[in-house]
C-alpha cells in the first residue's frame, strides 16, 4: 500500500477530508443533496519551522486535528440541522447589508470562542479522564500495602479498562452509529485510492474500513506508549511529583505515538504491521459498514482536495478505464 497523505474524519451525517494545505466537508442535508464546502489549512500555530521538527509536530498535529474535527462538527451539525427558521429568516431579511455584516461578524467571534472553549474543554477532560484517574484509581491499592510498581501496573490495567469501555459505550449508540459509518466510509475511500483503485462507489464498497494512520489506532498508542513512559516515575517518591510528572508526559506521549503511526502507516514491515494489529481491532468498534449514499459523500470529500486520477497515474500507472490487480 502507497501512502497518499490523505486524511479526515467522520462527522455529522458527512466526512471532513484533508490533504496538504486544503480541507473539504461534505455533508449530506435534510433535502438529499451534499452541500461541499472547502477551506485553506492553518496550523494553529502558525507557520514556524520548529513546529514540524519530530515529536513536537505530534502534539502540533493533535491539537490542530481537534481545532480543525471540532469546527468541521460543528458546521456539520449545522448543515445536517434543520433548515432555518421563518422567524429567523425573516429578522435577517430585515436587516441592512451593514447589520448583517456586523451580525456574521458577532457570530464569527462567538464560534471562535466557543470552538476553543470546547477544544480546551475536551483536552481536559481527555487527560483527567484517561491519565490522571488511572493513577489515581489504582494508588487505593496503597493502602493495602502494594508497592508503586505493582500500582503501576494496575494503572495500565484501569487506563485500558476505561478507554475500551468508553469506546464499547458510544460504539451502541445509535447516533454515534452513523457517525461511525460514515467513519468506514473515509477509510474506504483513502484504502480504495492506495490500494490503486479508481474512486468509484463499486470500489470504495469492496474496500476495506480499517487503516493503520485511523485516530483510532493513534490514540490507542497513546495508551500504549503511556503505560511504558509512565514506569519512569516508579522510583519517584512523592505521589503529587509522579501525579504532575504524567500531566507533563502527556505532550511526550502523544509526541512519540504520532511518529510511530506514520511511520507504521508508510510502511507494511513486520514489525509496523504487528504495532498497527490492536489499533485496527479497535477500528471494528469505531468503524460499520456504510451505505452507497455515504460513500457518495466521502467521494466528494475527497476529490474536492485531491486529485486521485493523478496519484493512480504516478504510483500504478494508472490509465482511465483500466484497472489494476490489486486487492483492498
Amino acid at each position: 500500500m502507497k501512502s497518499s497523505n490523505i486524511g479526515g474524519q467522520a462527522v455529522m451525517e458527512g466526512i471532513m477530508m484533508r490533504h496538504k494545505d486544503k480541507y473539504s466537508i461534505a455533508v449530506r442535508r435534510p433535502d438529499g443533496e451534499i452541500e461541499l464546502k472547502v477551506e485553506d489549512y492553518k496550523c494553529t500555530f502558525g507557520n514556524a519551522g520548529i513546529w514540524r521538527k519530530p515529536l513536537i509536530r505530534g502534539v502540533v498535529s493533535f491539537v490542530d486535528s481537534l481545532v480543525v474535527g471540532t469546527r468541521c462538527l460543528m458546521y456539520s451539525a449545522e448543515i445536517a440541522g434543520d433548515e432555518e427558521d421563518e422567524k429567523e429568516a425573516e429578522k435577517n431579511a430585515a436587516l441592512s447589508e451593514e447589520e448583517r455584516a456586523a451580525k456574521k461578524r458577532k457570530e464569527d467571534r462567538q464560534f471562535k470562542w466557543l470552538l476553543y472553549a470546547t477544544v480546551a474543554f475536551s483536552i481536559v477532560i481527555s487527560v483527567a479522564a484517561f491519565m490522571l484517574l488511572p493513577y489515581a484509581l489504582a494508588s487505593l491499592l496503597k493502602n493495602v500495602g502494594a508497592s508503586e510498581v505493582v500500582i503501576t501496573v494496575a494503572e495500565a490495567f484501569v487506563k485500558l479498562a476505561l478507554f475500551m469501555g468508553y469506546m464499547l459505550l458510544i460504539s451502541r449508540m445509535k447516533d454515534i452509529q452513523r457517525t461511525f459509518m460514515y467513519h468506514g466510509a473515509e477509510h474506504k475511500c483513502i484504502n480504495c485510492i492506495e490500494h490503486g483503485l479508481p474512486l468509484t462507489v463499486e470500489n470504495v464498497m469492496k474496500s476495506s474500513r480499517q487503516h493503520k494512520r485511523c485516530g483510532t489506532s493513534f490514540l490507542f498508542l497513546v495508551m500504549l506508549v503511556s503505560i511504558f513512559l509512565h514506569f519512569i516515575f516508579v522510583l519517584v517518591p512523592f505521589y503529587w511529583v509522579r501525579l504532575l510528572g504524567r500531566l507533563l508526559m502527556v505532550p511526550v506521549v502523544a509526541g512519540i505515538s504520532f511518529e510511530m503511526i506514520q511511520w507504521a502507516g508508510r510502511t507494511d514491515n513486520k514489525l509496523a504491521c504487528l504495532l498497527s494489529k490492536p489499533g485496527l481491532a479497535m477500528q471494528k468498534l469505531t468503524t460499520i459498514e456504510p451505505t452507497e449514499d455515504m460513500v457518495e459523500v466521502a467521494i466528494a470529500a475527497v476529490e474536492a482536495v485531491f486529485d486521485w486520477k493523478a496519484y493512480l497515474k504516478e504510483e500504478f500507472g494508472w490509465k482511465p478505464g483500466e484497472e489494476t490487480n490489486e486487492n483492498s
